[in-house]
């Protein structure tokens, strides 16, 4: 790998994490701690981490966490298009699980007036914006809190979701391809991801079309473990016919 796409990972995964280790980082990219200083360094020579002694944080990390937004705000348009038509999926009596991320909190942004809904999820601000609706019974589970997606994980996370059914579930994804499936950056994702897919009937992947084609370095596994793709109309055709040819189920937000 070159170091600029090293330095492009280790930014996909402080975007995730909010932080990390120089011991961690080598030993997830198989180089030496030396060369990723090198790395960090030019992170922050470039303004966007701050090292401390062993590892390094998000810049703006902090401001986010003390407003309680999301991080990652790149392709809104796209993903609000998503959550609305996502939404629509979603009927009243379900119980579903909303997995956290900027694309399911707008599909948390499209419930309101759902009756006898319950909604499981792992995201601290989907769970404040869906608290207060009548209606809609909010579970939220334990874990790990990672700052840039306001959510929990890692095992205690996953082992909320032991013994639950659901109807559906809505599952985010950092990178999507016929090759390498579903990919994440945090690697305390995994787990609760696959923890969530085993508890539902129907599984949903909402992910906009800037998505597809991008691996991230951590695996969930093959797209077969999902039944839809909801998607943005900016989906390449080839890639479109690519999914189809594989009898894979696409549905296009617009």
């Amino acid at each position: 790998m070159l170091a600029n796409q090293r330095r492009e990972k280790i930014k996909d995964l402080l975007k995730e994490d909010g932080s990390a280790k120089v011991i961690s980082l080598a030993r997830i990219f198989r180089v030496s701690e030396v060369t990723i200083r090198q790395d960090l360094e030019k992170l922050e020579k470039d303004g966007y981490i701050i090292r401390e002694h062993g590892g390094a944080f998000l810049k703006s990390l902090e401001d986010s966490v003390r407003s309680f937004t999301l991080f990652n705000r790149e392709n809104m348009d796209k993903k609000e298009v998503i959550g609305r038509v996502a939404a629509g999926y979603i009927d009243s009596g379900d119980t579903i699980i909303l997995d956290s991320g900027s694309t399911t909190t707008e599909i948390a942004r499209n419930l309101s007036g759902k009756k006898n809904l319950t909604v499981i999820t792992n995201a601290l601000n989907i769970a404040l914006i869906l608290g207060a609706e009548p209606g809609i019974e909010v579970i939220v589970t334990g874990g790990e809190f990672k700052p840039p997606t306001l959510s929990l994980t890692g095992q205690k996370a996953a082992d909320f979701f032991e013994d639950l059914h659901v109807d559906k579930l809505f599952l985010a994804t950092a990178g999507i391809s016929l090759r390498s499936g579903l990919t994440y950056p945090g690697l305390s994702d995994i787990i609760v991801k696959k923890a969530m897919i085993d508890a539902a009937d129907v599984k949903y992947l909402v992910a906009d079309s800037t998505k597809i084609g991008k691996n991230s370095f951590a695996s969930l596994g093959a797209l077969s473990l999902i039944d839809y793709i909801i998607t943005d109309a900016k989906i390449e055709k080839g890639s479109l016919q690519l999914f189809r040819d594989h009898q894979i189920e696409i549905i296009i937000a617009e």
